[in-house]
């Protein structure tokens, strides 16, 4: 279970009097206080809610809002010093969930984290989004959302492994599948590709394992959840 939350806020000692209560209520808060590297990190990987200033140094809370609501429907708390913004706020439909006034009550903001992240949960679709998606015309592949950077080699693999979804494939027949003209390359090889494979995966969705060793045999895709087939292949 995702309990990050991402406090974005250019006060240190705030930050960290939120940070304090937020891992006593069991939550896993991260600190960013610069603007400019809060989009770079939510796509790098997604938290579970942001506690986002209005006012920091790089960019504003407002344009990163938009941003985020862009590519993104995680939760977002909205916090200001300013009463005369909320109605700017309010009136700009920058799609947060929700906004708090500066100065406040740590027990609030917890308050009011557990209250969004209930709503989000009631509000989640019965039907969870793909874990990877496949665009063979473009040989482009997602995990959550994530793009994974892949060789041919490695996309192939991807590809094949996931025909047949708990199927045990030997090296044999995947050096066949990747290599048809029949080079001559080791059986090795296969293994070097695979962990290359898997590392990439990890990296974009590090709780993910899809590709298993099977002892002795070779391996398997075994999914979370299906692979979308492409539609694009052109």
């Amino acid at each position: 279970m995702n309990n990050t939350l991402l406090i974005v806020e250019d006060e240190p000692k705030l930050a960290k009097l939120l940070s304090n209560y937020l891992r006593q209520a069991g939550y896993e808060p991260e600190w960013l206080e610069n603007g400019l590297d809060v989009l770079p990190r939510v796509r790098e990987r997604m938290p579970a809610l942001i506690l986002l200033d209005l006012m920091l140094p790089g960019r504003d809370g407002v344009d990163i809002c938009k941003d985020i609501r862009s590519f993104s429907t995680v939760p977002i708390i909205m916090v200001t010093a300013r009463i005369e913004e909320i109605d700017r706020l309010l009136g700009l439909e920058l799609g947060a969930d929700d906004y708090i006034c500066k100065p406040f009550s740590p027990r609030e903001v917890v308050a009011r984290v557990k209250a969004v992240l209930r709503r989000s949960a009631d509000h989640m679709p019965s039907t969870m989004p793909p874990l990877v998606q496949l665009d063979e015309g473009r040989l482009l592949a997602t995990i959550r959302g994530h793009q994974l950077e892949l060789t041919v080699v490695e996309f192939k693999l991807l590809e094949f492994l996931s025909v047949n979804p708990g199927r045990i494939y030997g090296r044999d027949q995947l050096m066949d599948h990747i290599y048809p003209d029949q080079r001559i390359v080791s059986d090795r090889t296969i293994d070097s590709h695979i962990k290359n494979l898997r590392k990439k995966i990890s990296g974009a969705s590090p709780d993910t394992e899809i590709i298993h060793s099977v002892y002795g045999v070779g391996y398997k895709y075994d999914p979370q959840d299906k692979i979308i087939p492409s539609v694009n292949r052109g």
